[in-house]
């Protein structure tokens, strides 16, 4: 069965959803009801019953006058801290007067940290530095991940007023997330990029990419130093993505549908690590292309928590909308 509830009101959200080990489940959101078109921040909430209800615990990210703090990357520490890379945007209106979402100037990422499952927070500013000949500014996205060699990863795309410019970029941390150092460019044309590390140490990427805005699947067998491109897992304008590995091994890659007529969340699923997938299904529908963003957990009973944000009717009426789900069941469907 599948199941589908409201989690948050009047917040467009864009969450990315944090497991901790006591079953706390934790979405980094930002909390105001508009598509970045004014100020915000970016807030924790958490659910310690299954992603049936949120409360709200903690702001990593509060932002400063005339701007947001709306994007972000999220993962554990391996000390258990949550950490969050939040940038934003300048030239935004107090609301509710709008400003373009693109209006004004990309904010230098902050790295926010916290030790007790998102309640307070301190943030550093210039801990992620560009790399040596790019003029690029840089956006996180997706989740921080830990590498088998020791080090903490993650995925920032630069971004440019050419999209076939923007890059998505892989840095790397080896002081638990501290500070964060450029190792590799997974490619050219590509934004929005989440990770995921398998248990035989390869590096999965799920990318956005630029021209007609489809899923590409990257892999990196050394540590992500080189990348190779593994293919479409997505048709145009189904994006973004976000990759989780199941207890049994399995793969589930949830992105948002934003085909004409069909708008939703969709799910595949991998049992060979990422080289084929199956076929795409339904797990939520939307009334407009205006949602998606999804970020997925698995509870411990096996079943699946994906949350997303969805803008369900009218000007500025957002939520954050939670599916739970059993990707068993679909297989026997199949």
């Amino acid at each position: 069965m599948i199941e589908t509830h409201v989690g948050i009101q009047g917040v467009c959200a864009w969450p990315n959803v944090t497991s901790f080990p006591d079953g706390t489940l934790i979405a980094t959101i930002f909390n105001q009801p508009t598509h970045g078109g004014w100020e915000g921040d970016l807030d924790c909430w958490a659910s310690t019953d299954q992603g049936q209800t949120w409360a709200f615990r903690g702001r990593p990210a509060p932002h400063e006058p005339a701007t947001n703090r709306m994007n972000c990357a999220a993962g554990l520490a391996r000390d258990g801290s949550l950490i969050v890379l939040a940038s934003g945007w300048s030239k935004r209106n107090p609301p509710p007067f709008y400003s373009s979402p693109h209006e004004g100037q990309v904010l230098p990422p902050w790295v926010c940290r916290s030790g007790d499952e998102a309640k307070t927070w301190e943030h550093v500013e210039g801990a992620i530095q560009l790399p040596r000949g790019r003029s690029h500014t840089l956006i996180p996205f997706g989740t921080i991940v830990q590498n088998h060699d020791g080090t903490l990863g993650v995925s920032l795309y630069g971004w440019g007023d050419d999209p076939k410019q923007r890059e998505s970029l892989f840095y790397i941390s080896d002081d638990d997330g501290k500070t964060w150092t450029f190792k590799s460019a997974i490619a050219q044309g590509l934004n929005e990029t989440t990770l995921l590390v398998l248990s035989n140490g390869r590096l999965l990427a799920a990318a956005r990419t630029a021209d007609d805005q489809h899923m590409e699947i990257y892999f990196s067998d050394d540590n992500g130093a080189t990348w190779s491109s593994r293919g479409a897992v997505s048709l145009p304008r189904q994006i973004p993505g976000h990759m989780l590995c199941l207890a049994d091994g399995r793969i589930v890659l949830c992105y948002g549908n934003r085909c004409a007529n069909n708008f939703g969340i969709d799910a595949r699923v991998s049992q060979d690590g990422g080289v084929t997938w199956g076929a795409p299904f339904r797990l939520a529908n939307m009334p407009r292309s205006d949602g998606g963003y999804p970020a997925s957990a698995q509870l411990a009973d096996g079943r699946i928590v994906t949350v997303f944000y969805n803008a369900v009717s009218g000007k500025n009426h957002y939520e954050m909308s939670v599916t739970t789900w059993d990707v068993n069941e679909h297989d026997r469907i199949k």
